[in-house]
């Protein structure tokens, strides 16, 4: 059991306190507590967010309990992003909706009725101040420094606003309101969940330990997967969408999407990862984590009907053979019946901002009846049965 726990955990602090949480909670009869936070700043849950919650999805198996942490406070002062400046804070209408839309789609993985969903405005907008006051007094300025994007700003003189030091004590006192057993996070929540434990040990607690998972890396290949660089695959994409944006991920990913994202059993996955290391050919590995993917989050005959639109509409590279998705000539926003190709592409393709569209069009990613047109101002004339392919997967017809 203890082997399936710690299985892809990057960091587990201290070392051994799963094994003696697990003995102390078999020998009290009870639940573990398992916390895991998040301030709801975009509604899309990515396979990136699913490496955490299927960890948690296993403790669940077991019988432990698993709390859901929205910072519905936290969100709302604008948090620390990791890089040289603070996120934007969130209204509280914001909040609520994306929150509503992160829990909706909890149950992809996690058995949302068996979870408990706590908010953390619940707590902390009751605070006074001078109780704000004594909860700072438990952290030092010395150890908030040790957050190496803190110190790394500190260094560099980038300004680092007071908030942003508020913001771990705050997110770490949920574990002391929660009695928190163990928090999971991804390995950049490691400073935070860490400052849970510090603030439980003052408060006279038990210390949670800490479990973070690795950072799956977008489509890219570089960056981890997130939203904003627009490298995700998302928990409710489509499966065509899934399986095409699965197959476009860098051959040096392969292995790792095979450990994170996939369900296939310890055996298989040293067998598949093996293969690719004697040369299989790396579409075929492919392949099969995109429709064990697809299976996750859809089901086996999406994955199969996934796998077979992938093969007639992206390895058969003749242009008019292609299946093209119907749209509606009038449900598009225009002027006199043209709109400029920027705008056009960011209608047909909403996931994409207007910047990554006109970057595409530049790049000749974008082809109207066959044709690549590179001037992302140039006016489209919206007539039917015109055929626009947007990047690698977008087949659009006009109607």
């Amino acid at each position: 059991m203890i082997h399936l726990l710690q299985e892809n955990v990057a960091i587990i602090l201290p070392e051994n306190g799963l094994e003696e949480k697990l003995t102390q909670a078999k020998k009290e009869n009870r639940k573990l507590s398992i916390k895991l936070g998040f301030d709801p700043t975009a509604p899309d849950l990515h396979l990136g967010h699913a490496v955490v919650l299927k960890k948690l999805k296993q403790f669940q198996d077991l019988g432990h309990q698993i709390i859901i942490v929205v910072g519905s406070f936290t969100a709302r002062i604008g948090d620390p992003t990791g890089k040289n400046k603070a996120r934007k804070p969130l209204s509280a209408e914001n909040v609520q909706h994306n929150a509503q839309t992160y829990i909706s789609q909890l149950s992809k993985v996690i058995d949302v009725q068996k979870t408990k969903i706590v908010f953390n405005s619940d707590w902390l907008d009751v605070l006074d101040f001078s109780e704000v006051i004594q909860l700072l007094s438990k952290v030092t300025v010395a150890q908030l420094m040790h957050r190496n994007d803190f110190n790394k700003r500190f260094t560099e003189n980038t300004p680092i606003a007071m908030h942003e030091l508020v913001y771990p004590i705050l997110q770490g006192f949920d574990s002391v309101k929660i009695e928190c057993d163990i928090e999971m996070g991804g390995t950049d929540q490691l400073f935070n969940c860490t400052m849970g434990r510090q603030l439980q040990e003052m408060h006279g607690m038990p210390a949670q330990i800490v479990m973070c998972m690795p950072l799956l890396k977008g489509l890219d290949g570089k960056e981890k997967m997130s939203k904003s660089l627009n490298n995700i695959i998302g928990l409710t994409d489509e499966p065509n969408e899934m399986f095409g944006k699965t197959m476009s991920i860098p051959d040096a990913l392969i292995e790792e999407f095979i450990n994170l994202t996939t369900d296939f059993s310890v055996e298989e996955k040293t067998i598949l990862i093996s293969k690719m290391k004697e040369g299989e050919n790396p579409m075929n590995i492919k392949k099969l984590i995109a429709k064990n993917i697809i299976s996750q989050y859809h089901d086996d005959v999406s994955a199969d009907n996934a796998e077979q639109f992938f093969i007639n509409q992206f390895q058969n590279k003749n242009f008019e053979e292609k299946v093209y998705e119907p749209v509606s000539i009038h449900g598009l926003k225009r002027i006199q019946n043209k709109v400029s190709l920027v705008e056009l592409c960011h209608q047909l393709k909403n996931d994409l901002s207007k910047s990554a569209v006109r970057r595409l069009i530049e790049n000749g990613g974008i082809q109207i009846n066959n044709t690549k047109i590179i001037n992302p101002d140039e006016e489209i004339e919206l007539s039917p049965q015109t055929k626009i392919k947007i990047g690698r997967r977008g087949f659009f017809e006009l109607v």
